[in-house]
């Protein structure tokens, strides 16, 4: 447990190993309601500092924490989610000054830093030979905490990834942003891929478990996310 891993219970909660912190992970809107940047912290104090598990039914009475209520209400958490290579579902757009936009839809989580209100990434990219626009697409790009959306500089087809170091998100009323490569693996040890940007299902409604599909919105799951001073479940 000295190395940094997401171990996905079955049918329970995800197992979170190698003292990786929990910290608060708000997005930042505009009056317009657009995404533009991420607000990181506080850290959350877990109940047990030995064994760190996240809600992923969304019904704990503790959350992000675990409290066992799975067990109590039965969760269906049969994981889902294709375990190959990103590159091998990825489309991809080819812009000006030799960029590339690489798109896995599959991972959307819905956060919406892909778009503003005037264009969005996929337009962008047609505009890239503007130091403006391009310096905003790579932001934009960067900010999607699915990894959903990545971008390479031809020749060099390999994702240019910001650095992060590993934490996992905790996003008000929405998933866990998980950042920093942290490997997520199925219980039996089934591993999915290693990614720098990935979120987490905790509202217990995604079609693509282990990973948020952005059923949060849909279901109106809702976690302020706020760690002060909460008590651990008795």
């Amino acid at each position: 447990m000295d190395e940094p891993r997401i171990v996905v219970r079955k049918d329970g909660p995800y197992r979170v190993e190698g003292g990786v912190p929990i910290i608060r992970a708000e997005i930042v809107e505009t009056d317009q309601g657009e995404p533009i940047a991420w607000k990181d912290g506080p850290e959350f104090e877990p109940p047990d500092e030995e064994l760190v598990e996240l809600c992923r039914c969304g019904r704990s009475s503790n959350k992000p924490f675990c409290d066992s209520t799975h067990e109590t209400f039965p969760f269906d958490g049969t994981e889902v989610a294709d375990r190959g290579p990103i590159s091998a579902r990825r489309q991809t757009w080819e812009g000006e000054e030799n960029i590339v936009l690489y798109d896995d839809l599959s991972l959307c989580s819905k956060a919406g830093f892909c778009r503003n209100v005037r264009t969005g990434v996929w337009e962008m990219i047609e505009e890239a030979d503007d130091p403006q626009v391009r310096e905003e697409f790579i932001a934009m790009v960067g900010r999607c905490p699915s990894g959903r959306l990545a971008y390479a500089v031809l020749p060099d087809p390999e994702p240019i990834e910001p650095a992060f170091e590993p934490s996992v998100g905790v996003e008000p009323n929405g998933p866990y942003r998980v950042r920093g490569g942290i490997p997520v693996v199925s219980e039996d040890g089934t591993p999915y891929e290693v990614r720098n940007r990935q979120t987490l299902c905790r509202c217990g409604q995604s079609r693509n478990k282990p990973f948020c599909d952005g059923s949060h919105k849909i279901f109106g799951f809702t976690d302020p996310a706020m760690p002060a001073e909460r008590e651990p479940a008795s």
